[in-house]
């Protein structure tokens, strides 16, 4: 404990950009901060990149530094592993990590498809680890304010359809066959990267219950395959009370407008604005004419959310988390699957029996 709240010790694997992005947010000063995190160790493929990473995200403090990510499994001084490997990795960084006893938060998209977070989950299971998919965006108070208005106070009244669309243009053209962003063995393609982003908005705008309590929609799907990877992916999730939620995405192009989603309800409608993975305010509209707009306080980018409710669940003794249970994360990537299965879009891993 640390000022009276939990104290949490993160080991990071991988030292890229989304790593630093999780890094700099924990070790912002924060007033409401729910949790005191303390990055332990980094791990990176050399000790030189680990070490670089830590003088630029670090500064004045002391992590172990590991030039492999199997040192930072064994630290004794470590208590949760943050996974920010590339999609294909996820499987292994996980399991390895279980295997050593430690609590995990691992990136989106969890693993490559569904069967793979069973085995995953399974190995958790066993171990009575903590474990969950870092979808921060779920996390955000902007997305906790939005599920409450709609589904609990119903303001909007009863929701038609939801719109969500995340574009951005990636420069495929300008990257190797080994980039992430090109490598199906890697995960490659617009729909783990950011269509996982428009698809959470769509599930969340369109249906209170998650998991196991979730309603399950019949999907329509296509995708834009370029050298075995998709490019563009568009999907209608189409529910039996007749609501559709329309999500895209795409890595070639930038979106032509700030409002990333639209709830629309018999009532009303919410414009939420910003990007699908970090959204900035949204704006309510009813039919009376009246409007308002809700706009948060957000130091850095916000992956502190997620952490800080780690740590509670954590300290609590719980091995899941109630906004992004185990089942949430099987269920939206067997959505995935099934939109790959439609659109084209397939990994090595897929056949793997």
């Amino acid at each position: 404990m640390s000022n009276g709240i939990t104290t949490l010790r993160w080991g990071v694997i991988a030292t890229g950009l989304i790593s630093s992005w999780f890094v700099d947010d924990l070790v912002l000063s924060r007033k409401d901060a729910k949790a005191y995190h303390i990055i332990q160790a980094i791990g990176s493929s050399s000790i030189e990149k680990a070490r670089a990473f830590a003088e630029k995200h670090l500064p004045g403090q002391n992590p172990a530094i590991y030039g492999n990510y199997d040192e930072v499994y064994a630290d004794s001084n470590v208590d949760i592993i943050y996974i920010g490997t590339p999609h294909a990795l996820h499987k292994k960084n996980c399991l390895d990590a279980i295997s050593a006893d430690k609590h995990v938060l691992c990136e989106k998209a969890f693993t490559l498809n569904a069967r793979e977070a069973r085995v995953v989950f399974e190995a958790a299971k066993k171990r009575g680890v903590f474990i969950m998919e870092a979808m921060w965006t779920r996390f955000y108070p902007l997305t906790r304010t939005v599920i409450s208005l709609i589904h609990e106070q119903r303001v909007i009244g009863d929701i038609q359809r939801v719109f969500c669309d995340f574009a951005m243009d990636q420069k495929i053209a300008s990257l190797g066959p080994e980039s992430r962003l090109k490598d199906p063995a890697l995960g490659a393609g617009s729909l783990l990267d950011i269509g996982i982003y428009s698809l959470t908005w769509g599930l969340l705008g369109s249906d209170s219950g998650i998991g196991a309590e979730a309603q399950t929609p019949e999907i329509a799907a296509k995708q834009t395959i370029q050298d075995g990877f998709d490019v563009a992916t568009s999907a209608i999730l189409l529910y039996p009370n007749g609501r559709q939620a329309i999500v895209s995405s795409s890595n070639l192009v930038n979106p032509k407008s700030n409002i990333i989603c639209t709830i629309q309800g018999s009532n009303g409608h919410i414009d939420i604005a910003g990007f699908p993975s970090a959204p900035e305010y949204f704006t309510l509209y009813l039919k009376d004419g009246s409007s308002k707009k809700y706009e948060f306080e957000r130091p850095g980018r916000g992956f502190y959310w997620e952490a800080d409710a780690v740590a509670l669940d954590i300290a609590a003794g719980r091995v899941q988390n109630q906004i992004m249970p185990w089942a949430e994360t099987v269920r939206v990537l067997e959505l995935l699957d099934e939109i790959r299965r439609q659109g084209g879009a397939k990994f090595p891993q897929d056949e793997v029996a």
